[in-house]
């Protein structure tokens, strides 16, 4: 995260934009609805690595701008649904928010997921990238990740990594790998995932947007 020299006013707030798709940096061609059919996931088992295809969904929502103080973020709430082909059972959900710090070039990606784990990963890029990596560390109070008790014990995470890619073809593609300590393996695990989505609808406008937007109607 870069550091940056924020106001000795830590109260007074920032002024926001009320149009956050227009604000949204790097994470501008991330908006709307996608479906990815071709996902692979490489997962921990027993008897070793098991490549499992995936299917998914995900929908990726302005938020209103939010603010701490002098602190302004722009952002995408998301959903994550994924089954695996001719299935009908959850492989995997996940739910969180992309963040854009305008003023840093931060970037902040929550994650939760319903198997008792959190995370926050953070990185860095310019407004215009169209590539840029988040990561985030077991242990940190900045880009952490915590995990219920049987997780810590039996599949700790080590760290975890995505590198979304915004391609020209207008779908979005990512990369992620999560580090594990699980007992049996002489090594860390390496748990891959990828995908490349494309969209199926676009994104509603921010409700300060829309109210914006019916004023001027």
């Amino acid at each position: 995260m870069t550091d940056y020299q924020y106001p000795k006013d830590i109260y007074t707030e920032a002024e926001p934009d009320v149009n956050t798709l227009a604000n949204l940096g790097p994470l501008a061609g991330l908006a709307g609805i996608w479906e990815g059919k071709r996902g692979l996931d490489i997962n921990p088992k027993e008897e070793g690595p098991v490549k499992d295809p995936y299917i998914e969904r995900v929908e990726l929502q302005p938020i209103d701008a939010q603010t701490n103080g002098p602190q302004l973020f722009y952002g995408l709430r998301y959903h994550t649904h994924i089954v695996q082909p001719d299935e009908v059972e959850t492989f995997h959900d996940q739910v969180g928010y992309w963040l854009w710090e305008p003023a840093t070039g931060n970037i902040l990606f929550t994650v939760s997921i319903p198997r008792g784990q959190t995370l926050m990963a953070v990185g860095k890029a310019a407004p215009d990238a169209k590539t840029f990596t988040v990561k985030a560390v077991r242990g940190s109070l900045t880009n952490g990740i915590v995990s219920n008790p049987f997780l810590e014990q039996s599949f700790t995470t080590e760290s975890y990594e995505i590198t979304v890619n915004i391609n020209d073809d207008g779908t979005w593609s990512y990369d992620q790998t999560t580090l594990m300590t699980i007992p049996g393996y002489d090594k860390p695990f390496e748990h891959r995932d990828r995908n490349r989505l494309t969209k199926i609808a676009e994104a509603t406008p921010n409700p300060t947007a829309l109210a914006a937007q019916k004023e001027g109607e």
